[in-house]
């Protein structure tokens, strides 16, 4: 029998050649000569079991800082370390085989100077085998990016509503209602595409201002709360599974699992006491 080809994962430049949406200056001759690429869909996965099941239908795994309040019950993601970060990464990879998988750069790890952050990014990448990093931040973060590029450690970018800076902006408040800050949220999406960030996650931002990050830059966006025009779209699975509580607006829930657990959980439980289970089929003779 002839071995069967592995299995290749989807690469960096393939997600940064997904742009779809085209400049406002794009011609209709241009457009058909280029059409619309399929939108990116992008998941958070934290374990093995979920990045497996992920990987059969995403293009892209991020595994996300939000790990510190989805997996570990923290207020926020500001007490997420590097430490933590390459466990759950070294896990999603194990449990995926396809998808292009981006770790968060955590609070703390990359503010500092660009070395700082090469330093943590190229350990992140050993440890875990992962394609790519993301980081949070526009113009200010563009010198930093700039230098893992040209570095080889590609960076998604991240602006908008930026988790890790919520106590700066005073809550997790959605961004661009006022039209006279959205240059500075423009100029930071032209900041990181330019200084060689392969993808744009765009969070928590108007739907209008979200239109005009799209049309602004030539990397794809990937938009949490921003608009369907984004390149390609991203959830915390666990948001969408139903597995959490509360959620914000800009989550559709497409299953109900934390329901679904309750009522196994409780069937156990109920068995177990009425003596039910194990029953002769779970016990060995």
């Amino acid at each position: 029998m002839s071995a069967q080809a592995p299995i290749r994962r989807i690469t960096v430049p393939q997600i940064a050649a997904r742009k779809g949406a085209q400049p406002a200056a794009q011609s209709a001759a241009q457009s058909a000569v280029k059409p619309a690429a399929e939108p990116i869909v992008a998941l958070t996965a934290y374990t093995a079991p979920m990045a497996a099941l992920v990987d059969a239908h995403a293009d892209l795994i991020l595994v996300g800082d939000s790990l510190g309040m989805v997996v570990h019950g923290m207020p926020s993601t500001l007490g997420v370390t590097l430490e933590m970060m390459i466990l759950h990464g070294q896990a999603v990879m194990r449990g995926s085989s396809r998808a292009l998988v981006v770790i968060d750069m955590p609070f703390g790890s990359y503010e500092e100077s660009p070395a700082q952050a090469f330093r943590n990014a190229a350990r992140v990448m050993a440890e875990t085998g992962c394609a790519a990093v993301k980081l949070e931040g526009g113009a200010q973060m563009a010198e930093t990016i700039a230098f893992l590029t040209s570095r080889g450690i590609p960076v998604m970018a991240h602006i908008g509503l930026t988790p890790q800076a919520t106590n700066v902006m005073g809550g997790f408040k959605t961004q661009g209602r006022d039209e006279s800050t959205w240059p500075a949220h423009l100029a930071d999406a032209q900041a990181v595409a330019e200084a060689g960030a392969f993808a744009l996650v765009v969070e928590g931002v108007t739907q209008a201002l979200a239109d005009r990050i799209t049309d602004s830059v030539t990397i794809p966006t990937i938009g949490i709360g921003a608009s369907a025009r984004c390149d390609g779209q991203i959830l915390v699975l666990d948001d969408m599974l139903g597995l959490t509580g509360r959620v914000p607006r800009f989550v559709r829930k497409f299953g109900d699992l934390a329901a679904d657990a309750d009522a196994a959980i409780a069937a156990y439980a109920a068995a177990v006491r009425d003596r039910s289970f194990p029953a002769e089929d779970h016990v060995y003779r």
